[in-house]
């Protein structure tokens, strides 16, 4: 699908490419954004459209957030988006900064001394790894709200709903030994042992929830005591602990949490709190849930499917035929540092040069149509910008290195993100 905008930008109902490629052909209207897809409407102001409510539905994660977006009254995905974030850069970036510091310090270089006893972190405040994903998050959901007639919100706030699986009494056994309690349970079974069996390691096969000290000896039902195994395992174990069986270590990570899904969880919750503060209404609900509703409606597991199904909000069928997810990369906006550093930690190249360079800055997606030279052709890639006003450009196959900024033209500025080409409309 593809966004439109009145006259006057405000967003209106998505169309079909078909139909954005008449108006575009016919001159009714201009293309507005390449990524997501945009056109803006030369002839139609928002007084004279009928819009409909539309339902942006999140999956966060801790590598890789879902997105998609849901009209409320067909159930169509117009749609979906898969955002990596590059939390391990950051936080490779920071270790890699601290290094440098302690090693001038140890060398009693030049080195300015610590301020710790003067900052102070406010409330709520997360590590920049943390702080990033919930950042990206909120910027994509700011331009979904400037594309689509956004009425609501829905997410996975929590990876698993443990106070059901732990107290069996919150609504009745009967309830907690239900469909959705048994989705909590695997799922987190699922996320807590690596999706394989603990006694062979087998994966993609189906797993058995198996307990580790088993209920004929004495063992309970709590989620402690779950783990996962294939048929033969399960069938070979019979009685025995986990230790008589000779795995000792399951035991042992048995009693440890999960602390991954614990950071993603902080993470959320602060997620959370910021589209609170959007003004929209916000649907929440569990990762048990969601796997439930794609289950259900047979979808293939994905990031933006689990973000499509989050909530009890999802309709009885989901339309996804006409959906290509948009694949987001979180590449940030450069360094802040003046100049490279070597394995000691001093300068190696000069400072930076200038960021713009006739209207086009490092990063940008350009279209490069070069009449003269031996490099004739038409060009198209990211740009890397040079003082002189001769660019490289980098395609999906190579780096066309010595092309003047006049053969250039603007197809997406940088914004901090790399998009995979050909996963956004294929016009031109």
């Amino acid at each position: 699908m593809v966004f439109v905008l009145a006259t006057d930008r405000t967003p209106l109902d998505p169309t079909t490419l078909h139909r954005a490629d008449q108006l575009l052909n016919r001159g009714r209207a201009s293309v507005f954004r390449k990524y997501p897809f945009t056109i803006i409407l030369h002839d139609r102001t928002a007084a004279e459209s009928i819009t409909h409510p539309h339902r942006v539905k999140l999956d966060p994660g801790s590598k890789t957030t879902g997105i998609a977006v849901v009209a409320e009254a067909t159930g169509q995905v117009v749609f979906g988006a898969e955002l990596t974030h590059r939390g391990q850069a950051i936080r490779d970036a920071l270790r890699s900064r601290r290094a440098s510091r302690r090693s001038r310090r140890q060398r009693t270089t030049r080195y300015r001394q610590p301020r710790f006893l003067n900052r102070r972190r406010p409330a709520g405040w997360l590590a920049p790894s943390l702080q990033h994903r919930v950042d990206t998050t909120l910027t994509w959901i700011t331009r979904l709200r400037r594309s689509i007639p956004l009425t609501t919100i829905s997410m996975e706030l929590v990876r698993f709903d443990t106070q059901l699986m732990e107290n069996a009494e919150i609504s009745g056994v009967a309830y907690q030994q239900g469909t959705l309690a048994g989705y909590e349970v695997r799922e987190y079974l699922l996320e807590k042992w690596g999706r394989r069996c603990v006694y062979c390691g087998a994966s993609n096969t189906p797993l058995q929830v198996e307990h580790i000290v088993p209920r004929a000896r004495g063992g309970s039902d709590r989620v402690a005591n779950l783990t996962l195994a294939c048929e033969p395992c399960n069938t070979r174990k019979g009685t025995q602990t986990a230790i008589e069986f000779g795995h000792p270590d399951v035991q042992a990570q048995a009693r440890r949490p999960l602390k991954d899904a614990t950071a993603v969880n902080t993470t959320r919750w602060a997620m959370y709190q910021r589209l609170v503060a959007t003004g929209l209404p916000v649907e929440v609900g569990t990762g048990g849930r969601t796997k439930y509703n794609r289950t259900r409606l047979g979808l293939a597991k994905a990031h933006w499917h689990d973000a499509a199904c989050v909530g009890a909000s999802t309709p009885e069928y989901l339309d996804t035929r006409w959906v290509r997810p948009l694949l987001i990369t979180a590449t940030g906006h450069g360094s802040r540092q003046m100049c490279r550093m070597d394995r000691y930690g001093f300068p190696r190249t000069g400072p930076k040069g200038t960021r713009v360079v006739k209207g086009f800055k490092t990063g940008d997606m350009v279209r490069a149509v070069v009449t003269t030279s031996t490099k004739q052709g038409v060009y198209r890639g990211r740009v890397a910008v040079r003082a002189s006003g001769w660019f490289n450009i980098t395609t999906s196959t190579r780096t066309i290195q010595g092309i003047h900024a006049r053969f250039c033209r603007h197809l997406h500025r940088a914004d901090g993100y790399t998009y995979p080409e050909g996963v956004a409309s294929s016009h031109p």
